[in-house]
């Protein structure tokens, strides 16, 4: 029932849900840290759908085998927490289903930090939590599971849109719905001076311009002026930040030492980056722990003292070694967090500051609105694997929640629906479109 609902990671890469729901695992963790400044997903359907999140975890949960399932959330969600704890108990569940608060830092919810804070197990180098007998889902796959319990496929998205904006709101839209048709609900019309960030402000892009369409995988659009800062640092291209880099980095080693794969006793040290990058090193060996890099950007937009780009060298240095084919090769098979750990957390309000988003840092309330696109733009890949195979064709009719795209043959890949109910009226490499019904 998950494969054919079409449900992936709602807020990461879009990992096929059903192949990790194959597994069998000791536990299953629910990701509810959403510790992106900004977004307010999750921690607002755990508080609005507090059953359907629960159910559809706990069967996640049962189906993968797990001796316990622990919900990791924030512990300044205070009143969610409660709402959870005692429907746990109303729904029965509480010999399987717990509440874990988590530290109120960045990243809590990068997948193998959530792991370690969760359990206090430490995913291998360039491994995966089923590794340490874990299968980790965010809140809004757990919520999808509990629909697709019900035969409801995903055919809409729940997305935050905040920034430097007049009405900061979250709302469920139709997928393939225009990204811009979002953005208006912001109440700016004009974005000529504003830039977008598809995502959190630490690892979301920013546009290349305000075009696109929501996928499953769409969680937040953060709106800033575009001489803001963030947006400053986040589009310099890949040669300037090269030439600042080699100019001026000083070994400091600060990026290494904030890591939080570094902390958790990988070998990702950001600062051998730089030093590769500063003096034309060719130590192989060193440049292959970076495929260890979480693209937290932490050491880039916090850790350094002085502004420089360790990520940017990091993504260089990656890009070559991929161009020939050159991968890391773990040398341990168990880790330990470093001892340091607990005393270099990032606390979310500092990080806030640092980007300075500090105003920005609002409320983003669940708010109903009827958003009604003419043609919905469904993409054939919005998942990890083969784009999706078409099932209709155009000048077909389809009703919402209807199939329209497959997973091709022993192939890794996610079905989609149609969103809404209309007329295929176009059927390109990337998408599928469909005009409304009712549209005149």
């Amino acid at each position: 029932m998950v494969k054919e609902a079409g449900i992936v990671g709602a807020g990461g890469a879009g990992f096929p849900t059903h192949v990790k729901l194959a597994s069998n695992a000791e536990y299953i963790l629910l990701n509810g840290a959403e510790c992106e400044p900004l977004l307010r997903v999750d921690q607002q359907l755990m508080e609005l759908f507090p059953d359907e999140v629960i159910q559809g975890f706990e069967a996640a949960g049962r189906l993968v085998g797990a001796n316990k399932a622990l919900i990791g959330i924030k512990g300044k969600h205070k009143e969610v927490i409660s709402i959870l704890k005692k429907r746990i108990d109303t729904l029965g569940v509480s010999d399987f289903v717990e509440v874990k608060e988590l530290k109120d830092i960045y990243p809590a919810g990068d997948e193998q930090v959530l792991v370690y804070e969760l359990t206090g197990r430490v995913v291998p180098e360039a491994g995966i939590p089923i590794q340490v007998g874990c299968v980790v889902i965010n809140t809004e796959t757990a919520l999808n599971i509990y629909r697709a319990s019900k035969n409801e496929p995903v055919t809409e998205k729940y997305i935050t849109v905040s920034g430097d904006i007049p009405k900061r709101l979250t709302v469920k839209v139709p997928v393939g719905t225009p990204i811009i048709d979002v953005l208006k609900l912001s109440g700016i019309e004009n974005f000529d001076d504003y830039a977008v960030i598809n995502g959190g402000p630490m690892m979301g892009p920013v546009m290349n311009s305000i075009g696109g369409y929501v996928t499953k995988k769409t969680k937040g659009l953060v709106v800033l002026k575009k001489q803001h800062n963030l947006i400053k640092r986040k589009t310099i291209s890949k040669e300037q930040a090269k030439r600042v880099n080699r100019t001026t980095c000083e070994q400091c080693r600060l990026c290494t030492d904030m890591c939080p794969r570094y902390l958790l006793g990988h070998d990702m040290q950001p600062h051998k980056m730089m030093r590769v990058l500063n003096y034309s090193l060719d130590d192989v060996k060193d440049q292959t722990t970076t495929y260890l890099c979480c693209q937290c950007n932490l050491c880039e937009l916090f850790s350094c003292p002085i502004g420089l780009y360790p990520r940017a060298a990091n993504q260089y240095i990656k890009q070559n070694l991929v161009e020939k084919n050159i991968r890391y090769t773990p040398v341990k098979t168990e880790f330990n967090a470093r001892t340091s750990r607990e005393y270099r957390l990032i606390p979310s309000k500092r990080l806030v500051a640092r980007l300075g988003l500090r105003d920005f840092d609002k409320p983003a309330p669940m708010t109903e609105m009827s958003l009604n696109p003419e043609i919905v733009y469904i993409a054939k890949s919005q998942h990890v694997g083969a784009p999706a195979i078409p099932v209709v064709t155009v000048g077909d009719h389809v009703n919402a929640g209807q199939l329209i795209g497959k997973i091709p043959e022993n192939s890794l890949g996610a079905t989609i629906h149609a969103s809404i109910s209309g007329t295929v009226v176009e059927i390109e490499n990337d998408f599928i479109a469909v005009r409304r019904d009712d549209y005149v």
